[in-house]
Formats: structure tokens, sequence, C-alpha cells
């Protein structure tokens, strides 16, 4: 009896560390939704603003202006929806623009994000998606 004891006590033990995620309150549950992380963010204290940095840093190494037929640069906006899913991947959903170059470039610079650590929902893997708004 007593080993069946300890055994439960052990048991019970485990699944609460398991569910470090998973907050009960009440009648209220809680999980913790946690971002996806770029590679060399890992060890930041404030990953949130290191992925931004990251973002941005990878928009102005890679983005590609465009001329038009007349040579001249193609100025404008574009918004891209997208989601980092459950690998790390970015997809691109959508791009709004008013100019087809744009839209086109906005996609292929998304889309050049390296895979990353994926977000998280109560500990496992969740697509994170994100508006993104680009100047050219």
């Amino acid at each position: 009896m007593k080993k069946l004891l300890i055994f439960a006590l052990m048991l019970a033990g485990f699944t609460s560390m398991a569910q470090d995620d998973v907050e009960v309150k009440g009648n209220k549950v809680t999980m913790k939704e946690t971002a996806p992380v770029w590679n060399g963010c890992e060890d930041s204290g404030d990953k949130k603003a290191c992925f931004n940095k990251m973002l941005m840093q990878h928009i102005k190494e890679n983005i590609k202006y465009t001329k038009n037929d007349k040579g001249e640069w193609i100025r404008g906006k574009a918004t891209v929806s997208m989601e980092v899913n459950e690998e790390g991947k970015v997809v691109v959903h959508s791009v709004e623009s008013n100019s087809p170059e744009l839209k086109k470039e906005a996609k292929r610079l998304m889309e050049s994000i390296p895979t990353m650590t994926p977000g998280k929902l109560a500990g496992k893997p969740k697509a994170i998606k994100y508006t993104i708004p680009l100047t050219f």
C-alpha cells in the first residue's frame, strides 16, 4: 500500500511538471503562448525585441528595389500577411500592394526568412500569424 501511494504521488508530480505552460485558477484555464524564436535569439532576455531586430536586419540586407520600364525606382507600400508555421517556416498568405512588382518582391523577401524555432501554445508547436508593412 505504501509503495502504491508513493507511486501515485510521483505520477502526480510528473504530470504537474509537464503542464508548465498551462495555468488553472478556479474554473479558468490559461495556456501560455510563446512567439517564434529567430535563430541566434535563443539566449536573448527579450526574445520579441531580438526577433524584431533580426527581422529588420533581414529586410535591410535582402530587399531588392526594382525599376519600372522607364528606369525609375518603383516606390510604394506592401502589406504581407504571413505565418511562422509549426515547423518554423514562413508561409506567405497574401500580399497587398498597388504594384505587382512590389507584391512579388515582398513575397520573395518574406519567404527568404530562415527557418526558426516555431511558436508554441501550451508547449506544443503552433502557427503564429503576422502582418508586416513594407515601404519601398
